[in-house]
């Protein structure tokens, strides 16, 4: 009797670990899974796209650095009716002209605009690769005087904005806005309506992802920025920080809170 009972409880812990190690696994596969229709279109070596929405895609290159080792770094492109518009260059020129063949020819889609975000190298790193295939730059007016007192050597003509842009594909319209400082002086934001998709650069961090990169940031203002983010694009459902996973509007919460907490 006494033989049947210690096996009737161990049966019964077993049973209840098991479906304690399935509901934990489920779980993780809850936070971890990608974004609904995310899907890898090409990698290389040194390039990544992953296609996020039906008309938004991720580019992801490499950038080597003393401080944190080789970084991923992101950027967007929108396709739309047959012309795409770029927000930040990869790292390198090599990985842009990579990028830029991809949607030339694989996406058939002609490229009409590239927007760096902000002055850093993971942003314009491939910044002549774009002019040289003809392709239109568009920056703020902060973006253009920090690549000039730092002296970023380039010989590309750039179109100007103060605090917006718009840009139309086909009947839809890609809206760039600088609403406040951040990781630098005039870091901008991307939004594609249609697909409810933002852009945040580097001002937006991904869910764990430590502060980075203080040397140009304004941390007091930061969280602010984020705020007004959030408020300008109350319906934004896909948001791209500017390094890490890709996912919602977690990430804004999660960096106003990064750089609330002193």
């Amino acid at each position: 009797m006494k033989n049947r009972l210690l096996s009737f409880i161990f049966l019964c812990l077993t049973l209840f670990s098991c479906n304690q190690a399935n509901t934990e696994s489920q779980t993780v596969q809850k936070k971890t899974q990608p974004l609904q229709g995310e899907s890898v279109v090409y990698k290389s070596e040194t390039l990544s796209v992953v296609k996020l929405s039906d008309h938004t895609y991720l580019h992801i290159s490499y950038l080597d650095t003393e401080a944190f080792g080789k970084v991923p770094c992101n950027g967007m492109f929108i396709i739309y009716e047959g012309e795409s518009v770029v927000f930040d260059t990869p790292t390198n020129s090599e990985n842009s002209r990579e990028l830029i063949r991809f949607i030339s020819s694989e996406l058939k889609s002609k490229i009409v605009a590239l927007i760096p975000t902000h002055f850093h190298e993971d942003c314009i790193g491939g910044i002549d690769e774009f002019d040289a295939h003809g392709i239109t730059t568009y920056a703020s007016k902060r973006t253009i005087t920090l690549l000039n007192d730092n002296r970023y050597q380039f010989n590309v003509p750039i179109n100007a904005f103060r605090d917006s842009l718009e840009l139309k594909l086909s009947s839809e319209t890609v809206v760039t806005h600088f609403l406040g400082e951040g990781h630098t002086e005039d870091n901008v934001v991307g939004y594609f309506s249609k697909d409810k998709v933002l852009f945040g650069g580097c001002l937006v961090k991904s869910v764990g992802a430590s502060q980075g990169n203080l040397d140009d940031a304004n941390v007091e203002q930061w969280s602010k920025t984020v705020a007004n983010v959030k408020a300008k694009f109350p319906e934004a459902s896909i948001v791209i920080p500017g390094h890490g996973k890709t996912g919602n509007t977690a990430l804004l919460d999660y960096t106003i809170k990064l750089f609330n907490d002193k």
